[in-house]
């Protein structure tokens, strides 16, 4: 912070988005932004919570981090825990690691549904000065019906699959040491293939690739704002295949710069903390992992579809495939550091994820009973998916009766807190210096940047207490001099700055 007297404005909380955070913004006396933040101020405490208890509890136990991506957690966690009981993902049955595969595409189908068309969409389909209390999924059900309510069919269909495969649609068992729990039934297929009681697999492709043309018309239009929100050089991670290929479930870790000059040259997930160094700040709980070789100022990297999109040679199914070479074609060069390009970026993956699904689906051996390998006890494992938000790493270690006595989580969103505030900082200069009055629809434009990011706190902390659903602004030595409760239509600046 600049040593010199301040004004504060306080977001708190931001809003649409999975748990809770807080966003300050300081005003120099100038009326300048000096300086805005993205604050996680709740504890998380998983780490420790899960030491000793028996390791084949552990991928039942790190689900409850979330309600939203439970299944990323329980996949993650059973990739190390499968390295425990002796076993690397080549070693499992193919039929336990397509269902595996199929329940985590499953969920990414499902989770990017509900942020394009739950959280997200109201900040792309209705104006900016569309009142609060409208701005959100009602909003867009009353602009738009029939793509609110394709959206609500599409998420359904993920946890459809979720459900058959783990048995509810939240906080379920599938994966188990060395394997999964159950089959799938020629029954539960015909359910996902024959379109009778939801719509089919093939609805869903098609549905996907009407929403993407539908937002290839939004770019051409919106494209000045597009191109100019939040558009800031940074690093992008994520896994690819053997062949470069986007791979969400098992791959290796690669990473490239602003320019594309690659930083982390496609090495084994398991191998994570040779590359990787995590930094903590005092204003937040959530930590700041960056590449060890680069270090903090340098090396730090975005997450998540953009990412992914960013990284990948190109995607193994042809549709999706498509799209991301006419995403490129677009965007006029890659990699793409435009904040807002990831909503478009996320329905490229639903599509890839309902190819993968139909692909999964239609193989008979998903309806095998071969589910489970042994291997010989291991004191230390390693697993890495790619959630819905980005880059998920687990690390357990055990001892000799099976107890977990060390436990390390980068989950998505801690990857993404340095990109997340870059966002805010940079909206924040954009929209709120020198004006004679701070909007509620000009302190929403900084909510935006965060929630192209789909930001999952809950994930990346675990709450205790209250949350305030209040904005406060501050005088210069810090006195209370105004404030608004969050579902206000204006948020006021009694100040003037």
């Amino acid at each position: 912070m600049p040593n010199q007297k301040t004004t504060k404005i306080t977001i708190d909380p931001v809003t649409r988005v999975e748990g809770h955070g807080r966003v300050t913004i300081h005003l120099d006396e100038q009326g300048e932004v000096c300086e805005a933040r993205f604050h996680i101020v709740e504890f998380r405490g998983f780490e420790r919570f899960i030491q000793g208890h028996p390791y084949w509890e552990v991928p039942v136990l790190v689900q409850r981090l979330c309600g939203i991506c439970p299944v990323s957690h329980h996949l993650a966690a059973a990739k190390a825990i499968d390295q425990l009981h002796g076993l690397m993902p080549g070693d499992l049955s193919p039929t336990a690691t397509k269902l595996r595969r199929l329940l985590h595409y499953g969920q990414v189908f499902q989770s990017h549904a509900l942020h394009f068309f739950y959280l997200a969409s109201p900040d792309l389909l209705l104006k900016g000065d569309t009142p609060a209390a409208e701005r959100n999924i009602v909003g867009v059900v009353m602009a738009n019906k029939d793509l609110a309510k394709r959206g609500i069919l599409m998420r359904k269909f993920g946890q459809e699959i979720i459900k058959a495969i783990a048995g509810k649609r939240i906080h379920g068992v599938a994966a188990v040491p060395g394997g999964n729990y159950k089959t799938f039934t020629p029954e539960e297929r015909r359910f996902f293939l024959d379109g009778k009681a939801i719509p089919s697999v093939d609805t869903m492709i098609e549905w996907t690739q009407e929403t993407l043309q539908m937002l290839r018309q939004y770019h051409e239009t919106n494209r000045a704002w597009l191109d100019n929100f939040a558009d800031y050089p940074s690093g992008h991670l994520g896994l690819v295949g053997a062949q470069g290929e986007l791979e969400l479930y098992d791959g290796q870790l690669r990473a490239i710069d602003a320019s594309g000059q690659r930083t982390l040259n496609d090495v084994p997930a398991q191998d994570y903390r040779k590359y990787f160094g995590e930094a903590v700040e005092p204003w937040t709980y959530l930590k700041f992992p960056y590449l060890k070789h680069l270090g903090r100022a340098d090396g730090w990297n975005r997450v998540g579809p953009l990412a992914r999109l960013n990284v990948c040679s190109h995607i193994g199914t042809p549709l999706a495939e498509q799209e991301r070479q006419h995403f490129f074609g677009f965007s006029g060069h890659s990699p793409v550091n435009r904040t807002l390009y990831y909503h478009w970026a996320r329905l490229i993956e639903m599509l890839h994820c309902a190819e993968v699904a139909r692909q999964l689906l239609n193989d008979p051996e998903i309806l095998s009973d071969d589910l489970i390998r042994e291997g010989q006890r291991q004191e230390e494992g390693v697993g890495v998916v790619e959630a819905p938000r980005g880059t998920l790493m687990h690390h357990y270690r055990a001892d000799e009766k099976g107890k977990v006595t060390w436990c390390n989580l980068i989950v998505s969103t801690t990857h993404n807190n340095e990109p997340m505030n870059r966002a805010v900082r940079e909206v924040a200069r954009r929209e709120l210096s020198h004006q004679k009055e701070i909007t509620e629809p000009m302190l929403n434009q900084v909510e935006v940047a965060i929630r192209a990011y789909d930001p999952c706190l809950s994930c990346a902390t675990h709450a205790i207490g209250d949350m305030p659903l209040r904005i406060e602004l501050f005088s210069h030595d810090g006195q209370l001099m105004g404030q608004r409760t969050k579902n206000s239509s204006l948020y006021s600046n009694p100040l003037g700055v």
